[in-house]
């Protein structure tokens, strides 16, 4: 197993992580969850640039690479919901029907043989969604007053 793979795999190892952080009552959990969000997150820019430099892109890489991005993004704005209001449940809802349904367009593609790749404006979505999460954590946190 690659590095750019071993941090995929760590991406996708940080969602339980991210869960009980939200989750768990403690003094600083929501900035804490923020930045383990944020430092998982940033694993899929290094794993993506060390994958192409090294030459060590890879069949498990290009399927888990997608699938770990939005599970850690669509975990961390449904525990979000739960913080009050910084990120409203029907745009969560939203967000996750629009994943569903281009996730379920990919595989129908797929089994008529037709490859669907991530394109550009697929990670620039990712990393909007990521941004915002990271802004309502820090807001959830209190990070920033009412005003």
């Amino acid at each position: 197993m690659t590095l750019p793979d071993q941090l995929t795999l760590l991406r996708m190892l940080a969602v339980p992580v991210v869960i009980v952080l939200f989750a768990w009552d403690f003094e600083h959990h929501l900035y804490w969850a923020t930045i383990v969000f944020a430092v998982a997150m940033a694993t899929d820019q290094v794993d993506d640039w060390l994958a192409r430099r090294r030459n060590q892109t890879s069949s498990f890489g290009a399927l888990l690479d997608p699938i770990a991005d939005k599970v850690l993004v669509l975990v961390a704005l449904v525990m979000l919901v739960a913080e009050g209001g910084v990120a409203p449940a029907w745009m969560v809802a939203l967000i996750v029907a629009r994943e569903i349904a281009i996730s379920g367009l990919r595989l129908a593609a797929l089994e008529r043989g037709v490859v669907m790749a991530a394109r550009d404006l697929g990670k620039l979505k990712t990393w909007s969604q990521a941004l915002a999460v990271g802004v309502a954590g820090l807001a959830a946190a209190g990070a920033w007053s009412e005003d």
